[in-house]
């Protein structure tokens, strides 16, 4: 069964991915495909909603493809049991390099802007959910290490390549989601409370480092350094 604690890490890894240079940059541009009916609360709300589904499906889709691939596999599922604790403590030392910018791994994928947006918007509802399935897949350094190093092996940990990516996708269209709420709500200053946000959120994203890079050392001492100490012991 997945746990609680798997889950909320799963949807926080999103949440630090939709803050990221490259999925702030698409949000924004799913921002301004949002306020084109900014007049129709009901349906900005709407929109937002189908957007999040649609980054949502896409990384279903990703992690059912590559934690459900490897897990079905007999050598590899094993292999993965019995070493990854072993295996995390390296990923999370190197997630939480990536999170505070020490490590940029080459990573390209499709470029997300505002004109794309615009370009959707004459399929209405369908654009938001293509705007979310495009958007999810514009990986950066950063996203790309937080989903390929961090969730992927929490998946495969947790033996959840469904539940856990649900979550994360969840939590990379929240800001969207949240402001898609906001609008629909009628709330003032949005603009302003947009960008305290992203503010507030890249020190959060910084401070989660640190401790990915805590724990990422505590699993390397404690299931590499001392296992091999004892060993040659």
């Amino acid at each position: 069964m997945v746990s609680v604690l798997s889950v909320a890490s799963a949807f926080w890894l999103g949440v630090l991915t939709s803050i990221s240079p490259c999925p702030l940059a698409a949000n924004v541009a799913a921002i301004s495909y949002l306020t084109r009916e900014v007049d129709r609360p009901r349906r900005v709300l709407l929109a937002g909603v189908l957007y999040s589904l649609g980054r949502v499906i896409t990384y279903v889709v990703l992690g059912v493809l590559i934690a459900g691939s490897l897990m079905s596999i007999p050598k590899v599922a094993f292999f993965l049991q019995t070493r990854m604790n072993q295996i995390l403590g390296p990923v999370l030392l190197l997630a939480g390099a990536i999170l505070l910018g020490w490590v940029r791994p080459g990573f390209g994928g499709v470029s997300a802007s505002e004109e794309t947006a615009s370009r959707l918007k004459s399929l209405g509802y369908a654009g938001a959910v293509l705007l979310g399935l495009l958007f999810a897949m514009s990986f950066c350094p950063v996203s790309a290490g937080l989903f390929f190093g961090s969730l992927i092996p929490l998946s495969l940990q947790q033996g959840a390549p469904v539940a856990l990516p649900v979550a994360y996708g969840l939590g990379t269209g929240l800001p969207v989601l949240g402001f898609a709420l906001a609008l629909a709500l009628g709330i003032k200053g949005l603009s302003r409370l947009f960008e305290k946000t992203s503010q507030f959120a890249s020190w959060l994203g910084k401070l989660t480092g640190w401790v990915f890079l805590l724990v990422g050392f505590y699993y390397l001492v404690a299931h590499l350094a001392l296992p091999l100490f004892r060993t040659a012991s």
